[in-house]
């Protein structure tokens, strides 16, 4: 996959479109994302033995499809298409379609 926990990504398409976040959580084989502050539900969460658990409605960000969003390059502050590239010592390096500047 090449969006990565703590990426900054942008919303493309569904309800939440363009709202930014950061990257939580990836789930690559169900190829979802979980982001900061997109895709907002509401759990109803009933009163169990433990008292350390919250009760009544809890707001959490639920997964989302990781074609629906775009990661942001930091250098141009755009979303955008990410490639590869390999580098001289045979590391591969993320790049921005954009700019055409590494991402890392």
């Amino acid at each position: 996959m090449k969006i990565k926990k703590g990426d900054t990504v942008e919303v493309i398409a569904g309800d939440d479109r363009g709202a930014r976040g950061t990257v939580h959580r990836v789930m690559p084989k169900e190829r979802r994302l979980v982001v900061s502050g997109v895709n907002m539900v509401k759990k109803h969460q009933r009163r169990t033995g433990d008292v350390r658990t919250q009760v009544g409605i809890i707001e959490r960000e639920a997964p989302i499809d990781i074609s629906n969003v775009a990661l942001v390059c930091p250098r141009c502050n755009k979303a955008t298409r990410v490639g590869y590239r390999i580098l001289e010592d045979g590391s591969k390096v993320r790049v921005c379609k954009s700019c055409d500047e590494s991402i890392e």
